[in-house]
């Protein structure tokens, strides 16, 4: 998912899609993800279809497909580099 001139609007999309996608792929019902996730089968249908989500929902889901890996993606932990962290003060 290039994000490069995407609107938000598109991104929730694209990862909406994503979602149903990985749902498809475990040969889910929306209902059976949904009962997984402890989520409404509207907020997962809200969800796939990029409809607005809260974040919660959004996680709920990932943990429940076993997909909570592709948060690092989606938020890498940041670095500090070390130079910049602790300025030499002479």
């Amino acid at each position: 998912m290039p994000t490069a001139f995407k609107t938000p609007q598109e991104l929730l999309v694209a990862l909406g899609e994503r979602i149903s996608r990985l749902r498809i792929r475990e040969a889910l019902t929306q209902a059976e993800l949904a009962s997984r996730a402890g989520v409404s089968p509207r907020a997962l249908g809200d969800l796939e279809r990029g409809n607005g989500s809260s974040l919660i929902t959004y996680i709920s889901v990932l943990k429940a497909l076993g997909a909570l890996s592709s948060l690092d993606a989606l938020a890498p932990a940041p670095t500090i580099d070390s130079k910049i962290a602790a300025p030499n003060r002479s």
